[in-house]
């Protein structure tokens, strides 16, 4: 790569990652060569997932760009994509002036999890709230249902999704009207974590009848998509979105959803990745949950009751110090390094966690968010 295409890519990805990624060449390339292929390939493109992983995401872009490729369907891919190119960096100014950030793989914030989806993995993660969250260190569970939910449905899926917040674990849902809805609102009355998955660009409230939903979200939790900002809505983006919420998640639980519902889909992908599905009975003469039924009876899904199945369905006990138990060495380390009298700088605890600065940064915020710590002037230190 030339040196004016490094500061072309470095003035483009301005605003949209951290200090440490714009401080590295190769890594900004490779942010700017994701932004732009979230653009030009639709979630879940094989093709572009092939392409980024045999050449690398810039290389590929410039083959895109440049190559005639002999292949025919290499051919169409290529045309397909290069229709795209020109407005392709629109997004970004759009992503800046909404303050969203850019997750890559290999950024310590990146979610693990979605490395399970393979050849449909996301290519980059576009994200409002604080990037860093993605790496939530306990369980998170996908809640999802019908739009148009009953009112047994909605009081299932408040009850389970506050009860499982008051327990340390993080709530995934769809934001959209009805069960994703109400799993959101518990979770944040219960003052839990939560993830809003969307299937356009996550500057873009939708629906436009949450968008004091989604604002609560931001505040205390995630808004998350892997099309730019700008990108409308679509069918195939709501499908593709599914895949994202049963990745982020532990386990995936369906509270109502009819024959053909679209939690279905997400339960499928969940199965699909060796991940336990759990779906909440219904009376028998509800259409609303034909579909909860049917994953009972034909997909050997687990019968959710209420919040203590699904913990079962995770492996955990509901004891209140499983999140922190499940932290990873680092955690613990600076954890342990926080003392209530003093303050310690963001060098100190990177040394005492032996990480770099750019991790140290991610475990105290967890641990902030956790009520265990503060950030001040002179650096950290312990609330209790």
């Amino acid at each position: 790569m030339s040196g004016s295409e490094v500061r072309r890519a470095r003035d483009a990805m301005q605003g949209l990652l951290s200090e440490w990624t714009l401080d590295d060449d190769g890594a900004v390339v490779d942010a700017y060569a994701r932004a732009v292929w979230s653009a030009i390939a639709e979630p879940g493109d094989v093709d572009a997932s092939r392409a980024i992983g045999r050449y690398g995401a810039w290389s590929a872009l410039c083959r895109v760009r440049d190559a005639d490729p002999d292949d025919v369907a290499e051919r169409r891919a290529f045309a397909r994509w290069r229709g795209r190119m020109p407005g392709a960096e629109g997004g970004l100014d759009r992503a800046r002036r909404a303050g969203v950030r850019l997750t890559l793989p290999g950024d310590v914030a990146w979610p693990g999890r979605v490395d399970d989806l393979g050849e449909t993995a996301p290519y980059c993660l576009w994200v409002r709230g604080a990037p860093h969250l993605l790496a939530w260190p306990g369980a998170l569970v996908a809640i999802v249902g019908a739009r148009a939910a009953t009112a047994y449905g909605e009081h299932v899926a408040t009850e389970v999704a506050a009860e499982l917040s008051s327990q340390g674990v993080g709530i995934v849902s769809g934001a959209a009207y009805g069960i994703d809805g109400m799993a959101h609102r518990a979770s944040l009355a219960a003052g839990g974590f939560t993830i809003a998955v969307l299937a356009g660009g996550v500057d873009q409230d939708y629906p436009s009848g949450h968008r004091d939903l989604l604002a609560r979200i931001e505040a205390v939790g995630l808004i998350v998509s892997d099309v730019p900002c700008g990108a409308s809505p679509t069918k195939h983006r709501f499908l593709a979105r599914n895949r994202l919420i049963a990745a982020l998640s532990d386990a995936t639980v369906v509270v109502e959803a009819g024959w053909r519902s679209g939690s279905l889909n997400t339960a499928n992908h969940a199965a699909t990745m060796g991940r336990p599905v759990g779906a909440v009975p219904g009376p028998i003469t509800s259409a609303s949950s034909v579909g909860c039924h049917r994953l009972l009876r034909e997909y050997a899904a687990q019968c959710i009751t209420g919040a203590s199945d699904v913990l079962e369905l995770i492996g955990r006990d509901g004891g209140s110090a499983a999140a922190v138990e499940q932290e990873d060495a680092v955690t613990r380390r600076i954890r342990r390094a926080l003392d209530t009298a003093r303050w310690r700088t963001l060098e100190e605890l990177a040394a005492e966690g032996a990480c770099d600065l750019r991790r140290a940064d991610a475990c105290l915020a967890l641990i902030e968010l956790g009520g265990d710590a503060e950030r001040g002037p002179r650096g950290w230190r312990a609330l209790r």
